[in-house]
């Protein structure tokens, strides 16, 4: 396994990225949908930037996560990217950014049970309209 306390917010954020995507497309799936079209645009009121930067307030405002989930997700806000945000604002590009380095995190950490928590909580707080 990757040397997750040594990686860069961005490369934690590549992977924190597919890893909520995979719960989040289980979770329609589950929900059964099943067309391609119609799966790829509810998953967008997930997994958008500015559907993350509200996630990760909300999580704030909750006082949900510990000081080490903190820092992970400073990691990745922080972190020096080279792309640019698409139809949304630095800012919450860079805040999604840090929501995604913190499931990178958890990932990679092995910490299944509380990625497992996390991301039930976020997709729940989605579907009661944040």
């Amino acid at each position: 396994m990757a040397d997750y306390e040594q990686m860069n917010g961005i490369a934690l954020a590549y992977i924190g990225d597919a890893i909520y995507e995979v719960y989040v497309r289980k979770h329609l799936l589950d929900k059964g949908m099943t067309k391609p079209n119609k799966l790829h645009k509810r998953a967008t009121h997930y997994v958008s930037a500015k559907a993350q930067a509200a996630l990760i307030s909300q999580m704030e405002e909750q006082n949900l996560l510990t000081d080490e989930e903190k820092e992970y997700f400073r990691r990745g806000r922080n972190a020096k990217s080279y792309t640019s945000a698409k139809n949304t604002s630095v800012v919450t590009y860079r805040i999604s950014t840090g929501f995604e380095a913190l499931f990178g995190y958890l990932y990679l950490s092995g910490k299944k049970d509380r990625l497992d928590e996390l991301s039930a909580w976020c997709i729940k707080t989605v579907e009661e309209g944040y």
